[in-house]
Formats: structure tokens, C-alpha cells, sequence
């Protein structure tokens, strides 16, 4: 028994020295082509995501109509006058707090309640 455990102990350290030589450092495998943008992509501009809807409102105005108006993230509102519709106007506000406009539309405020002028129709209060 003892010359068994004896041969395969030996053939053990036989097998197990040529691995002992082998260089230790990890092996690095590249899967594919070199990335011929990576130069360009990292010199490019960074890039703006577009502006995303802060608030979407429905408003019933005096005259009984609804307008939708879904006030955007750059101080730009889209105005609506069908709910699933194509933006009748886009109003921009020079500043926060100051009313948006465009080619004949104003809007005050943002919230519940809105102040609203549009062609053809003249200031009318609206609410949420």
C-alpha cells in the first residue's frame, strides 16, 4: 500500500512540475476588432438629452373649451387643443416665472390655474 501511495505522490510532483514554470500573469484575450472610434468618441462633445415633460395638464377654460399644455424641463410648453394631437403652438419663457409665449399665444402659470391668450379667442382664466 505504502509503495502505491509512494508512486502516485511521485507521479504527482512529475506532472505537476512543467506547471510550475508556466508564467503566473493572467492571459488577456481580446474578442474582437480594435474600437477605431474610441479616439473620436472621447474628443466629442458631450451630448444634451432632450427636454423631458415636467408637468401635463388638461385645462378647462371659461369659454368651456380644454386646452392640454405640457410644460417641458427648458422653460418651453406645448399647447394643444386635442389631447392625443400634434402641438398646436410651442411657447418658450425667456425665464422661470415669466409667461410663455408665441405667434399670438400667452400662457401664466404652470399650475392649477393658468391664464391663457390664444388667436381668436383673447385672455381667459383656465384651471386644472
Amino acid at each position: 500500500m505504502q509503495k502505491i501511495l509512494r508512486v502516485l505522490t511521485a507521479a504527482s510532483v512529475a506532472a505537476l512540475l512543467p506547471l510550475a514554470a508556466c508564467n503566473q500573469e493572467p492571459e488577456v484575450i481580446n474578442a474582437g476588432p480594435p474600437d477605431t472610434q474610441a479616439k473620436d468618441l472621447a474628443a466629442a462633445a458631450p451630448v444634451e438629452l432632450p427636454p423631458s415633460i415636467v408637468a401635463s395638464r388638461t385645462y378647462r377654460c371659461k369659454d368651456n373649451s380644454l386646452v392640454y399644455i405640457d410644460f417641458m424641463s427648458n422653460q418651453t410648453a406645448n399647447y394643444r387643443t386635442t389631447k392625443a394631437g400634434e402641438a398646436t403652438a410651442v411657447l418658450t419663457s425667456p425665464a422661470p416665472g415669466q409667461p410663455y409665449v408665441a405667434d399670438g399665444y400667452s400662457v401664466s402659470g404652470s399650475g392649477t390655474e393658468i391664464n391663457l391668450t390664444a388667436p381668436g379667442k383673447g385672455s381667459q382664466s383656465c384651471k386644472a
